[in-house]
């Protein structure tokens, strides 16, 4: 994957000001999990056909850098799935203009992968865990295995990244009962965590998601029942509010859609696996970058201007309302993690 670097860096900023500084780019709509906040239980997967190649992604990724993009976040569905891509991650893990490179996973294939990641120059990982219990972990996921993924989590802790962070999805009456013990686990791992409040994104037939709600704020009580909760000023360069537990110096995240929209703020876009260049996670405001970079494969100014031009849709922000059907109705795992 090698094609001429252009020197001139920029600042990517949209119509309100707003400097975009974070791609996250999904590598494949496919899991090997079929959660249920994530996706409907007969879901239909974008055509391979269809899909970026990691060439073109790695592309993509160059020339964000050269706007002025410094961290980049390798997404899915599960992105560890798809066939070479520990190829992408050394291609992005050698841009000079990047800061970080981070990725989202949920653990499957860590045992396997977790060194060669490290060696690619992936910094941080998050991964999803929504479950300690086996039986509710088979529920959430419909398919997945608890021991592969806890066996995949002490994998990534023993090659030693910079930080491995939990993101937790708490549905009410199926895993709130978890709170406290999803923390403790993360706390005895020197492991941060974040709470994420569930998305409207796609109709799915699984639960009612008003019904299953359950909020940051009410987490955070549950939480402050046995700990003490202290405001920091610590940043991620996501949507996430931290606090410090004061009883074991661990993180706890809050990333609230609903409750504490982070619209204001907002310094991403999302990069889908087909090419659609996502400028809001709750709006469908987008661009067709592999449009642009299969009709000028060897113009990377064409590719560039089609993003600059692309900041000028990106809207203040979302209204997500859960008494209402979706607006949205592309899936989690096609939004890009």
């Amino acid at each position: 994957m090698t094609f001429k670097a252009h020197r001139q860096e920029e600042i990517l900023t949209d119509k309100f000001n707003r400097v975009i500084d974070y791609v996250r780019i999904s590598v494949t709509d496919r899991c090997d999990f079929r959660c249920v906040y994530c996706m409907d239980d007969k879901m239909q997967f974008v055509p391979r056909a269809q899909l970026l190649t990691l060439e073109e992604i790695a592309k993509i990724a160059q020339v964000f850098t050269e706007l002025g993009v410094k961290k980049i976040r390798i997404t899915g569905g599960e992105p560890l799935i798809r066939r070479n891509v520990i190829k992408l991650f050394e291609y992005i893990g050698q841009l000079p203009r990047l800061g970080e490179l981070v990725l989202t996973t949920n653990a499957s294939q860590l045992t396997k992968l977790a060194q060669p990641l490290k060696d690619a120059g992936v910094k941080r990982i998050n991964i999803s865990l929504d479950s300690l219990n086996a039986e509710k972990f088979k529920r959430i996921t419909r398919v997945g295995e608890l021991d592969n993924v806890l066996a995949g989590i002490a994998a990534a802790a023993a090659v030693g990244f910079e930080k491995i962070k939990l993101n937790s999805v708490i549905l009410k009456n199926r895993n709130d009962d978890e709170i406290i013990d999803l923390v403790r686990y993360a706390s005895d791992r020197n492991m941060d965590i974040s709470f994420i409040e569930e998305m409207p994104l796609g109709i799915i037939g699984d639960h009612d998601r008003a019904e299953a709600y359950y909020s940051s704020d009410q987490i955070k009580n549950d939480l402050e029942q046995f700990f003490t909760l202290v405001a920091t000023t610590k940043t991620t360069g996501g949507p996430a509010k931290y606090y410090k537990l004061a009883e074991t110096g661990t993180h706890v995240g809050f990333i609230s859609p609903h409750s504490h929209n982070f619209c204001d703020q907002c310094n991403r876009v999302r990069l889908t696996c087909e090419g659609r260049l996502l400028l809001c996670l709750g709006q469908e405001h987008s661009v067709d970058l592999r449009k642009t970079l299969r009709a000028y494969p060897d113009d990377m100014d064409k590719l560039k201007q089609a993003i600059r031009d692309a900041m000028l849709i990106k809207p203040k922000g979302h209204d997500f309302d859960l008494t209402e059907k979706p607006l949205i109705f592309r899936h989690m795992n096609v939004t890009g993690g």
